[in-house]
């Protein structure tokens, strides 16, 4: 199996050639400004994303660094009619929200201690928050929560698997292979959101696409052109202090 698929108007094959794209403007994105302006896009315009870009970043991707040069990630690549089929099966089954098909890994450590716990409350707060729903409105947080299988309305969903044979090393490499393919997304004007959630719907993806018993999902990823007019697009998440993640030794400071 080639490390990546596409699935769209055409029918499902293989990748097998380089394409190259820039962004529309014609000029690169410092990486620096990549990084600063990536952030997980809840909402997505319909403007629909040429397949050559796509290849493009997820071909690039490929240079993300892996032990042993394993390279454990896999890749599914869904636009057009494939992509509505398949949101189609999740959310005709709204009953089953949130927990859906049930989770193949835990998402959270299930004792999650401080100061983790109050940062993932905090940062849940402020997305719903941002579009008026209160922590009580559960009918409208389970509403929110279902658009992350509709894929916030992206036109380029991105499935990605690991063989189930891999360990936290190859989690950790396939982590770094999706962080590159945000930060070149932000080369061509795109933007992209994370959704490990999609493994609570693991069985419905693995008998969609036809997915080999030995590859598991890890997550899905919404990719397009943000609808910067969105209220959910608006706020961002605070990142820690410098002093709360690192220590440096040896430097100028004679430490």
């Amino acid at each position: 199996m080639e490390n990546i698929e596409f699935c769209g108007d055409r029918k499902l094959g293989c990748v097998r050639d380089s394409a190259v794209s820039i962004s529309a403007s014609g000029a690169f994105m410092d990486v620096r400004d990549a990084v600063a302006s990536r952030y997980s896009c809840r909402a997505f315009l319909p403007t629909a994303v040429p397949e050559s870009v796509v290849q493009d970043i997820l071909q690039r991707a490929a240079q993300s660094p892996s032990g042993g040069n394993l390279q454990p990630w896999r890749v599914h690549a869904l636009a057009g009619p494939a992509l509505e089929r398949l949101k189609a099966r999740v959310l005709t089954h709204p009953e089953l929200l949130p927990r859906g098909e049930g989770a193949e890994y835990d998402i959270y450590p299930r004792n999650l201690t401080e100061p983790y716990e109050t940062q993932r409350r905090q940062v849940g707060a402020a997305l719903y928050e941002s579009i008026g729903v209160t922590r009580d409105d559960r009918p409208g947080r389970y509403r929110q929560y279902a658009r992350n299988f509709d894929f916030y309305g992206a036109p380029v969903a991105l499935l990605i698997f690991i063989d189930r044979n891999m360990g936290p090393p190859q989690w950790s490499d396939v982590g770094g292979y999706i962080q590159t393919v945000m930060l070149l997304a932000r080369e061509h004007g795109l933007h992209s959101c994370g959704l490990e959630s999609w493994t609570h719907w693991h069985k419905t993806v693995y008998s969609a696409l036809n997915i080999p018993p030995e590859l598991m999902l890890f997550c899905g990823m919404a990719l397009g052109f943000e609808d910067p007019t969105a209220p959910i697009n608006q706020w961002r998440s605070p990142r820690e202090p410098f002093g709360n993640y690192a220590v440096l030794f040896g430097f100028d400071n004679g430490k």
